[in-house]
C-alpha cells in the first residue's frame, strides 16, 4: 500500500520527465544534423573538423544561459559528449595520447574530446607527435607543465624540430593516490613517473622515506607493476587503482592541494582568433651579453604579458639554449604581430608554435 501511494505521488513528475526527455532527444538529434551539415561545408572549405574557438563559445554561452539548478560544470560535461558525438558523425577523429589507458593524459584528452572519438595510446611523447605527423592521428594530447613540478621538458624538446601546431590547451586538476595490494608498512618500492615523484616529494619523505622510488613511462604502467610485484605501490589516479584491482592507501598525496597540469592539443592546422587567446613561441638568442634581456624588453615595450618562459639546451654546443615562451594574444592581433616582427630581428631563430584560445 505504501509503495502504491509513493508511485501515485511520483507518477506526475516521472511523466513530465518522460515528456521532457522526448523533447531533449529530438532537439539533440536536430542539433547533430546541423553539425553534420556544418561538417560538410568545412570539408568543402578544407577546414579542420575541430574548432576550438567555436567550442569555447558554446561553453561560454551555455554558462550564461544556465539558471540552475545544475552547476555549469555538469552542463558542460553533457555538452562535451553531445559535441563529441556530433564530431564523430562528421568524420572519424583519432586522438593520440601518452598512454596506456587511464593515464592523466588520457583523462585530460577525454575532458577535451569526449568519448565518441577514437583514442590511440602511445608509449612516449615522441610517439604522440609521430602519430599526428604521419596522419595516423588527427590530434595529439601531451603534458606541458605542472603547477607544482614545472615544465615537461620532453614536450618542449619535441617542438624544436616538429612542424605541428598547438591548437588548444587543457587545464586538468590532478589528485595523486598511493595504491598497493599490501599494507602501507609493507611497501618497499614505489612506481610512478618522474614528474609525479616531484609533485609528491614532501609526502613521500614523511611517509615512505625508506622506500625505493622507481620511474616508469606512465602512471598506469606504475599501477600495473604495483599489482604484479609484491611489496610494491604506485602513485597514479584512482581510476588506475580500479583498473588494476589495487587498494587506495592514501588520497591527494601531492604537496600542493590544487595540483593542475596543463596539456596541449597538437595538430596540423591553425586556430583562428577568439578574442581571449594565448600564443606560444620558441626562439634562439645569439650568443652575446644581454641577448635575453633585449628579447624580454620587446614584450615590455609592446605591453605583452608573458605567462611562461622556459629554456632548453640546444644540443648543438654546450651552454647554448632555446627558449620557449607563452604570452597573451593571437598572431592576428596588431600588437602581437608587431612584437613578432621585432623579435625576428633580435633572434637567431623564431618559431611560432601556435595561437589558440585560453582554456575555458
Amino acid at each position: 500500500m505504501k509503495e502504491k501511494r509513493a508511485h501515485r505521488k511520483l507518477h506526475p513528475y516521472r511523466k513530465k520527465i518522460e515528456e521532457l526527455d522526448a523533447q531533449i532527444v529530438a532537439l539533440i538529434s536536430e542539433r547533430a544534423r546541423q553539425a553534420v551539415a556544418i561538417g560538410r561545408v568545412k570539408e568543402q572549405l578544407g577546414e579542420e573538423a575541430l574548432d576550438p574557438v567555436r567550442e569555447k563559445e558554446v561553453y561560454q554561452r551555455i554558462s550564461r544561459l544556465n539558471k540552475g539548478p545544475l552547476p555549469n560544470e555538469a552542463l558542460k560535461a553533457v555538452y562535451r559528449e553531445i559535441m563529441s558525438g556530433s564530431l564523430a558523425l562528421q568524420k572519424t577523429v583519432k586522438v593520440a595520447y601518452l598512454g596506456p589507458e587511464a593515464t592523466f593524459t588520457h583523462q585530460a584528452a577525454q575532458v577535451k574530446f569526449g568519448h565518441a572519438v577514437e583514442y590511440i595510446p602511445t608509449i612516449s611523447i615522441n610517439d604522440v607527435f609521430y602519430e599526428v605527423e604521419t596522419r595516423r592521428a588527427d590530434y595529439g594530447v601531451v603534458p606541458i607543465e605542472n603547477s607544482t613540478d614545472g615544465a615537461v621538458n620532453r614536450t618542449l624538446d619535441m617542438f624544436i624540430d616538429s612542424d605541428l601546431k598547438i591548437s588548444s590547451e587543457i587545464l586538468f586538476e590532478i589528485s595523486q593516490c598511493l595504491m598497493a595490494r599490501c599494507r602501507k608498512e609493507q611497501i618497499k618500492k614505489v612506481y610512478s613517473k618522474g614528474e609525479v615523484f616531484g609533485q609528491c616529494k614532501l609526502w613521500l619523505r614523511a611517509n615512505l622515506p625508506r622506500a625505493e622510488y622507481i620511474e616508469t613511462s606512465s602512471t598506469t604502467t606504475a599501477a600495473r607493476m604495483a599489482r604484479d610485484k609484491p611489496g610494491s605501490a604506485a602513485i597514479a589516479s584512482e581510476i588506475a587503482a580500479d583498473l588494476y584491482g589495487l587498494r587506495v592507501v592514501a588520497r591527494s598525496i601531492q604537496d600542493i592541494s590544487r595540483n593542475i597540469t596543463r596539456f596541449l592539443v597538437v595538430g596540423r592546422g591553425e586556430s583562428p582568433w577568439s578574442g581571449d587567446d594565448k600564443t606560444s613561441v620558441m626562439f634562439y638568442t645569439r650568443d652575446r651579453v644581454g641577448a635575453l634581456h633585449d628579447i624580454l624588453q620587446v614584450f615590455k615595450e609592446e605591453g605583452i604579458s608573458l605567462t611562461m618562459i622556459e629554456s632548453r639546451p640546444s644540443g648543438r654546443k654546450p651552454f647554448e639554449y632555446y627558449f620557449f615562451a607563452d604570452f597573451v594574444g593571437h598572431i592576428s592581433d596588431p600588437k602581437v604581430a608587431s612584437t613578432l616582427k621585432k623579435l625576428k630581428r633580435k633572434c637567431g631563430v623564431l618559431k611560432v608554435l601556435g595561437s589558440y584560445p585560453k582554456s575555458a
